[in-house]
């Protein structure tokens, strides 16, 4: 069956539908097929060979020069926990398409594959040729932040001299990403808890985006500190459990169950206040 956009509805597309939609020629059904699998999380081995082949597309462009269809292969590898896709998720970080090496940099995060992190700093000091800047404004060289987030996760303390310019960018998210890497890369709790502190002031930002983004921030990293400033936050109870989550698995990491650090508790106790 097909809605009414002539896609067909996501409870009724096969794998095998999915994965020969990605290789016909079709467009959208192309775009939207590597999301499926994305979506979906469909660890078949020939499912992630024709995202891998998705990755190198070049029917599928825009105006601007944008590759729609390589962003979608490159999110929805990222999704699939397969190693194979760290190589072309890497070369993919030198494609012309701002937006497609956006989603290799959060791809490559999820990954965890070290092996990605000096390109990542190549990218971060805007030294890999060829690349494209954002098309819209502020047109960014970069994704910054994404690159930021992933060198954070992936331990990359090489990176920490070339992360620390970012902490003052003009633009909010940047620096916020910046603070969050800083914090997981920090080689002493009194160090990193002051890039977490920072992060807690700017939950009283004016602009409720970036309040939202601090959010996430925070959960990301657990930062247990945050916990009361995040209850209290001016924005959606939904998005606030979902950074206190992030809070409270950090605290269940770090603990022996069926115990319960005094952490957790609190942590589980304002998160029952906001349900």
């Amino acid at each position: 069956m097909e809605n009414e956009t002539g896609i067909q509805e996501d409870n009724l597309l096969t794998v095998e539908q999915a994965i020969a939609n990605l290789q016909g020629e079709d467009l959208g059904l192309r775009v939207y097929a590597a999301w499926w699998l994305g979506r979906f999380r469909v660890d078949a081995q020939e499912a992630i060979e024709v995202l891998i082949a998705a990755l190198e597309d070049e029917a599928d462009r825009t105006e601007v020069g944008g590759y729609p269809l390589r962003r979608n292969a490159a999110r929805a590898l990222g999704k699939l926990n397969n190693r194979r896709a760290v190589a072309p998720l890497i070369k993919a970080l030198a494609c012309s398409d701002f937006y497609v090496r956006e989603a290799a940099a959060q791809s490559l995060e999820m990954l965890r594959d070290l092996s990605c992190i000096p390109k990542l700093i190549a990218l971060l000091n805007d030294s890999v040729p060829g690349t494209l800047p954002a098309p819209e404004p502020p047109q960014l060289v970069q994704p910054f932040d994404a690159i930021l987030e992933a060198l954070g996760t992936l331990g990359a303390t090489d990176a920490i001299a070339d992360i620390q310019p970012f902490l003052n960018h003009p633009i909010p998210r940047i620096k916020y990403a910046a603070a969050r890497a800083m914090y997981q890369l920090a080689p002493e709790p009194q160090v990193a808890n002051q890039y977490g502190d920072r992060l807690i002031q700017e939950l009283s930002n004016p602009d409720l985006q970036l309040r939202r983004a601090v959010l996430a921030d925070l959960g990301a990293i657990g930062y247990l500190p945050a916990a009361e400033a995040i209850a209290q936050t001016l924005a959606e109870n939904s998005l606030k459990l979902i950074s206190l989550k992030g809070l409270l698995e950090k605290q269940l990491q770090q603990t022996t169950p069926p115990n319960l650090s005094d952490g957790a508790i609190q942590v589980m106790t304002l998160m029952d206040e906001l349900l």
